[in-house]
């Protein structure tokens, strides 16, 4: 929806997902969207790079999160928002749903 503002839908998916799960890392996102992991590494690099996520290293682990000082972040969770009202119910259930509660160890993120 937004990927041409963005230049990558890839970009898009994963700002949608941190941003309704308040936090991500690389394999999660690529598992969950069937991307590999490379470009989804290099994405969560650049969107850090650039001041719109933080990381923070969990055993050996960066877990990736909104940047609560980026000086557009009411603007862009707006703009995020917007676009979840107008993604389908199904895209929403299937990739946007945040976790109550944490995965059991060795359970498959979904099928």
């Amino acid at each position: 929806m937004i990927e041409s503002l963005l230049g990558s839908k890839t970009k898009e998916k994963i700002l949608l997902y941190i941003y309704t799960n308040k936090e991500g890392y690389a394999r999660e996102i690529s598992d969950l969207f069937e991307y590999t992991l490379d470009p989804v590494q290099k994405q969560l690099n650049k969107l850090e790079e650039n001041g719109v996520l933080i990381s923070r290293r969990r055993g050996r682990t960066n877990s990736f999160s909104m940047n609560p000082r980026y000086p557009f972040k009411k603007e862009l969770e707006a703009l995020l928002e917007k676009v979840l009202y107008f993604t389908s119910k199904t895209e929403k259930e299937k990739y946007y749903n945040p976790r109550l509660r944490p995965r059991r160890r060795g359970k498959p993120l979904w099928k």
